[in-house]
């Protein structure tokens, strides 16, 4: 268990809300975690000023507490490390990804100037490609403990067509990794779902709790 003034902020993916990291949320807070759930418009801005916008406040609720983790999903990684390019962030504890485009996602790629994609993706959405303009390959790699979940099914075969080898029907395996990362561990889930199965949040939050994921 961890001590009581642990505290782990959970930041959602694009285009999703705090409601997508509900079922997490419940089983860290019978761990005994202090939880921010963080709701930020996704759709509304660019990764840089999303990641303070989200970021900020949330630790300046945790400032009372002791270790502060973060879990993530998909865009939700990228603003963890964006926001730590910029600040330290002293008691911060470890790091779980949940289908981070770490190198972009190749649907970006493809569909970026498809009539419509702007309006419900955003700028964010531009911004993880794995061209030129991506966000996510100017970051550098992680140093902070860092844990890495990625899905291997998909339900989306028009998606998964972009995306060259095993994906999660958005983002596939090898671009949710990332240099400096701790542990990879790949599950059989969708990218849309996996916050939301137990197996992948028993992973979490053994991660948090020992640095690693269950094997065997």
């Amino acid at each position: 268990m961890p001590s009581v003034a642990d505290s782990v902020i959970l930041l959602h993916g694009l285009a999703r809300s705090e409601r997508s990291m509900q079922k997490l949320e419940k089983a860290l807070l019978e761990q005994g975690y202090c939880v921010q759930n963080v709701s930020y418009e996704s759709t509304r801005n660019n990764v840089a000023r999303l990641a303070e916008q989200a970021i900020g406040p949330a630790l300046a609720a945790c400032a009372e507490t002791g270790r502060v983790h973060f879990v993530t999903h998909s865009l939700g990684g990228i603003l963890v490390r964006q926001y730590l390019r910029n600040h330290q962030i002293g008691n911060l504890g470890r790091v779980v990804m949940l289908g981070p485009p770490n190198k972009g996602s190749e649907v970006i790629d493809k569909l970026r100037d498809f009539p419509g994609f702007y309006f419900v993706h955003g700028d964010a959405g531009l911004e993880l490609g794995t061209g030129a303009t991506s966000v996510p390959n100017k970051l550098g790699g992680a140093d902070f403990d860092l844990g890495i979940i990625a899905g291997t099914r998909s339900v989306n075969l028009f998606l998964s067509n972009m995306i060259p080898g095993t994906d999660d029907g958005k983002v596939s395996v090898e671009n949710t990794k990332l240099e400096g990362m701790r542990d990879h561990l790949e599950m059989e889930v969708t990218h849309t779902f996996m916050m939301r199965n137990d197996k992948v949040i028993d992973q979490v939050i053994h991660y948090l709790q020992t640095g690693k994921f269950k094997r065997g």
